[in-house]
């Protein structure tokens, strides 16, 4: 990725009248590879390249971009955008303005062991082949059952008219496995780590630390079981939510609502708005206060960890909610000024180097309580315990919302009872996170999503969320 055709743009820019510009110049590798039923499919490995320019001209942006990184290419797109800043100048409603940022050059690489990419691939295939013929090995039942291996390299080179000059390489893997059991009719699903995988910034040995083999029996045998599950009637209780399921509600109840861009209203053709408007900031309490959630780009192993985001401010932990209250906003440096706010939260992020920086999620994490899960299970006279998401919905504020999970158990007196199907629960955010009264500390974990869909023209992303058994009291639950 070359540095000098990133300064001939930066130039370019500053001689047609730019204010301010930036040129990200990237790389992404995506590997994946599939068993199902029995065969491997032909491994899938892309590669896609390009750059983006973006221009402030007359307080106004502007943005194009390549594939074709040529230095006639560079030219032709950096005069674009210059032309866009100035066509935007004309409707703008306001002025871009941007939070100050100390300019670096840096260099930043995910740590890790073995390179996902370098493995062979025999070797990939043989523990995938190995965990889905045991899950159907489990019962004639199971008609369906698969095991995934996915990896990414995404190299990203930033520089800004303000001398900021930023390589970094970022890169995650991890996997997932599922099997479908069917019976007159009836379908019953078991996923393993959950319904979007677990994946980690991080090498190979992420993926190995996954024990997909060892899973694999119980991922089996527990899809048979849930078409002999009963279901339970419609009733208000106590809800422990695992790791497995709280990771998605954190996604849509808490990351979503904190993104400073759906807050003033520019997402809301696209992704909706949020119920967290500027003049709750500081003095909305959002759920009980044993609930903390940051947004941490420094967490080890996040997919949302890197070392700058793409305005080229540096990785940062920033409290989203202390103690229940609403207190700061996942930022941009333009969102930040813009609601007058110090300094940017450092969530600006594309998913190429040719889409456009909107605000998005690094890792957002519930941190973790006093207790120990298995605790709060002791505590709990009369509840249920879900995990694995199956299904959500909820609206465009990220207000209300109805989970549906795989599998559940009923908790009688401090135990784990029968099983129950086709479990969900549904609730008003605010309410839902204010009747949090226990968060665990042992089964802490990372986790996250590798396809955060945003924006328009539309971008899917990988970020993270830090989470761990949580309970809520008097939830409103059903069976489908």
């Amino acid at each position: 990725m070359s540095a000098d055709l990133g300064k001939k743009a930066i130039e370019l820019s500053s001689r047609l009248g730019a204010s301010y510009s930036d040129i990200r110049i990237g790389e992404v590798s995506d590997r994946n590879i599939l068993v199902r039923n029995g065969a491997a499919t032909a491994p899938q490995i892309t590669r896609s390249r390009g750059f983006g320019v973006r221009v402030l001209v007359d307080n106004a942006w502007g943005f194009a971009g390549s594939v074709d990184l040529t230095a006639d290419e560079v030219k032709e797109v950096t005069e674009k955008a210059i032309k866009i800043a100035r066509a935007s100048a004309m409707v703008k409603k306001r002025d871009v303005r941007l939070t100050p940022s100390k300019p670096v050059k840096d260099r930043y690489r995910t740590p890790m062991k073995t390179d996902p990419f370098n493995v062979d691939i025999t070797e990939i295939i043989e523990d995938l082949m190995k965990a889905e013929r045991t899950m159907a090995d489990q019962s004639t039942l199971i008609k369906s059952s698969s095991a995934l291996f996915h990896a990414y390299k995404d190299k990203k080179l930033l520089l800004t008219s303000e001398g900021a000059e930023i390589d970094q390489e970022m890169t995650w893997c991890g996997g997932l496995m599922e099997c479908i059991a069917l019976r007159s009719g009836e379908t019953q699903i078991r996923r393993y780590p959950h319904r979007r995988g677990r994946y980690r910034t991080s090498g190979y040995e992420h993926f190995r630390s996954l024990n997909f083999p060892s899973e694999a029996e119980r991922c089996g045998k527990e899809a048979v079981a849930l078409l002999d599950a009963e279901k339970m009637n419609e009733q208000k209780t106590d809800l422990i939510i695992r790791h497995d399921q709280i990771v998605i509600q954190v996604h849509e109840s808490a990351g979503h609502p904190t993104e400073l861009d759906r807050v003033f209203g520019t997402e809301a053709d696209s992704a909706g708005t949020s119920f967290l408007t500027p003049e709750k900031l500081g003095k909305f309490m959002y759920g009980s206060k044993v609930v903390n959630i940051v947004a941490d780009a420094t967490a080890p192993m996040g997919l949302g960890t890197f070392g700058y985001d793409d305005d080229g401010t540096p990785a940062k932990k920033t409290y989203l909610i202390k103690e229940g209250k609403l207190i700061n906003y996942q930022s941009s440096r333009e969102t930040a000024a813009e609601l007058g706010i110090g300094e940017s939260s450092g969530a600006s992020r594309a998913q190429f180097s040719y889409s456009l920086p909107i605000v998005r999620m690094t890792n957002i994490n519930l941190l973790p309580g006093d207790w120990k899960w298995e605790e709060i299970v002791e505590d709990t006279k009369k509840g249920v315990l879900m995990t694995c998401n199956k299904s959500h919905s909820i609206d465009d504020r990220r207000l209300n919302f109805q989970f549906g999970t795989e599998i559940g158990w009923e908790i009688k007196n401090g135990s784990l009872g029968r099983m129950l199907k086709n479990c969900v629960y549904t609730g008003i955010t605010p309410e839902f996170w204010g009747s949090c009264d226990a968060i665990s500390k042992d089964d802490w974990l990372m986790d996250g999503t590798t396809g955060c869909g945003k924006g328009s023209p539309g971008q899917s992303t990988y970020v993270g969320h830090g989470v761990s058994t949580a309970r809520f009291r008097n939830t409103r639950l059903w069976s489908e």
